[in-house]
Formats: structure tokens, C-alpha cells, sequence
């Protein structure tokens, strides 16, 4: 019986190697927002465009790519851009901007607190790696640390940019973030080295949710910090050096007809 399982294991995790090698590609990210960071090879840059990127992530995804689109374009280099515009002036250029529950206002005081962060510490880096200490397990103590210095300059008044962990939300479009700096394969294009992508927790939301619930990955019935935590837990069981490894390719089927799960996930993670 115990064989029979291992063996049933086995071939769940070989079905969704089958995936990642199958959608995992550049020529399936569009109309992904993760398109933006294509076109900055700074590193420097990346980390905010991509802080940007995923943040917007929520809504129509043509509508995502218009309002990012907007920003990056008023921003031009945007590390530059940054350091070089007070907080007044970064005001004044994202007047009248609106992607549905965020405005100029709220999106001005997202760049300033990431003006400060870059001020104080030089890097988005090197402000998420000032909250990892030695033994943690992933990157929720670090996210939370993260969370609340970019949210310092704003009065702590930007729950719905920057949620923070310990109130319970899933935080999914930071940890859409955090896999895209961190890690690096033909998709995600890194450029963030001093967190390992072990340390990573999965992407949720609802399309991430009925797919691993689905699979029999959780059982928790919305896509809270308990899915994620129980997820990203089934992953790290399969791939203990990179947990979010099949998010990309899970989630294709909900932004493009052109990549169906049936063909590889037939079979159910309860069943193994």
C-alpha cells in the first residue's frame, strides 16, 4: 500500500514537471504583467517595476497593463525617477491616475514609500533582506518588516497595496513579487541574490485556489494565509529548493485558452 502511494506521489509530481517544461516559457507570459520586467535589465529597476506590476495585478488583466503601462511610461527610469523627485512632485505626476481601488494619492504614497526605503537602505533588496533573520522559515517575517517600512511614509494607511501577513491576508500580489525577483528560470527573471527561493510562499488568490483545491492541495475553503501555508507546504514536499517552481504554469489556464491543465493534472494530489 505505502508503495503503491509512493509510487501514485511520484507520478503526481512527474505530471507537473510535465507542465512546467510544457508552459513554462516566455512565449506564454502575455498578457501577464510580468511582461514589464523584460524590459529592464537593472536590477535596480526591475525590483520596481515589478513592486508596480504586482501590486496593479488585480482586475482586468488588459486594464492591468494599461495603468502599469501609464506609470512606467510618466516614470521613464525609475530608480531614477525616484530619487530624483520629491515626494511633492511625484504628487503632482500621478494626478488624476486611476486603476480601479487606487488612485494618484495612493499610488504617490506606494512610490514615496519605496523612495524612502531606497534612501535608507539602497535597494528594495537590501530592504527585504534587513527583516531575514537566521532560521526563518520563509519569507512571511521579512514580508511583514517589508510591508510596514514601505508603508511608513503613508501613515500605515495602505492596507489594500500592502497588506500586512499577521493580519491574515494571503498577500498574493507580494508574493507574485517575490517570485519574480527571487527566482529565475526561462519565466521568472530574478536579479534579487540574497533570498533563497525555498523561502518562498505560493501566489494565492481564487483562480490559484480552485486549481489546488482541485488537486487536493488544500482544503481550507477560500484563498486565505492557511491555503497558502498548506499549498506551499504540499509544494515544498515535492520540491523542498523551489516551492513556487509550477505557480507560472498552474496559472496559465486562467489568462490563456491555450493552455489547459486536463492534459497533465488528470490526476488528484489526494489520490497520491
Amino acid at each position: 500500500m505505502a508503495s503503491a502511494k509512493k509510487t501514485a506521489s511520484q507520478g503526481f509530481h512527474n505530471n507537473l514537471e510535465r507542465l512546467y517544461q510544457a508552459y513554462n516559457r516566455r512565449s506564454l507570459v502575455r498578457p501577464d504583467p510580468l511582461v514589464f520586467l523584460y524590459d529592464y535589465p537593472k536590477v535596480e529597476d526591475r525590483e520596481i517595476v515589478g513592486l508596480i506590476a504586482a501590486l496593479l495585478a488585480y482586475g482586468r488583466v488588459e486594464q492591468i497593463l494599461k495603468s502599469v503601462g501609464r506609470v512606467l511610461t510618466v516614470m521613464g527610469a525609475p530608480r531614477q525617477y525616484l530619487v530624483n523627485n520629491d515626494p511633492a512632485s511625484i504628487r503632482n505626476d500621478m494626478r488624476g491616475f486611476r486603476h480601479r481601488f487606487t488612485g494618484g494619492e495612493d499610488l504617490s504614497l506606494l512610490l514615496v514609500g519605496m523612495k524612502a526605503a531606497i534612501s535608507e537602505f539602497g535597494s528594495l533588496e537590501a530592504c527585504f533582506s534587513a527583516g531575514v533573520t537566521a532560521g526563518d522559515e520563509n519569507v512571511m517575517p521579512a514580508l511583514e518588516r517589508f510591508v510596514e517600512t514601505l508603508s511608513r511614509p503613508a501613515g500605515n494607511t495602505l492596507p489594500f497595496l500592502l497588506p500586512l501577513p499577521s493580519k491574515g491576508s494571503a498577500c498574493k500580489r507580494l508574493h507574485l513579487f517575490l517570485r519574480w525577483m527571487i527566482r529565475k528560470d526561462r519565466v521568472d527573471p530574478g536579479g534579487w541574490r540574497q533570498v533563497p527561493p525555498s523561502k518562498l510562499m505560493v501566489p494565492m488568490d481564487t483562480h490559484m485556489h480552485r486549481i489546488a483545491t482541485s488537486l487536493g492541495l488544500t482544503s481550507r475553503k477560500s484563498p486565505n494565509l492557511k491555503a497558502v501555508e498548506e499549498v506551499t507546504a504540499a509544494f515544498r514536499r515535492m520540491v523542498p529548493e523551489d516551492p513556487v517552481r509550477y505557480d507560472f504554469a498552474l496559472t496559465r489556464s486562467g489568462i490563456r485558452p491555450d493552455c489547459p491543465l486536463e492534459p497533465f493534472l488528470s490526476q488528484k494530489r489526494s489520490d497520491c
